[in-house]
């Protein structure tokens, strides 16, 4: 059941609660994206948005442990570099479908280019990086320096 606004003298025109919430919905996304520091549309009239991949990290004994998501993306559209403290990840997924004889009515998944940095917690040893990519997840693995690494330290009992 639909609610109609009565105006007199005016058409009568449907009421729609809803008509402005993907307005709002956009506006909320665009506000906690930008409080984030997430990278957004570089021009609202160009429909072209960055994205960024999302991240787990962890520690093992040895390792500071990064895994991106990357679905979509082949390898050789990734590249990792570090530089300081922050590690990189730049790429770039591509739209392979050909749309001519189609019609599109939704689209969520992002297109193009995306870049995340990422601050690491604790030193690492930049040279010894490891990285393997698999069913569209980036895994690195940085091995930490070597002042942070735990020594144990023996207790001479007298």
């Amino acid at each position: 059941m639909a609610i109609e606004r009565w105006r007199p003298f005016v058409s009568v025109e449907r009421w729609d609660p809803f008509r402005n919430m993907s307005d709002i919905q956009g506006e909320v996304n665009r506000l906690f994206d930008s409080f984030l520091g997430r990278p957004t549309a570089a021009s609202p009239a160009s429909g072209v948005r960055m994205w960024a991949p999302v991240l787990d990290m962890h520690e093992t004994k040895d390792d500071l442990v990064l895994n991106f998501e990357l679905p979509g993306v082949r390898e050789k559209d990734v590249s990792l570099s570090i530089t300081g403290d922050l590690l990189t990840v730049r790429g770039e997924r591509g739209f392979d479908r050909d749309t001519k004889d189609e019609t599109t009515h939704h689209i969520e998944r992002v297109y193009g280019k995306f870049e995340r940095s990422v601050q690491l917690p604790m030193p690492v040893q930049a040279d010894k990086v490891k990285a393997t990519y698999r069913d569209g997840v980036l895994e690195v693995r940085l091995p930490k320096a070597e002042e942070v690494k735990p020594k144990a330290i023996k207790i001479d009992i007298l």
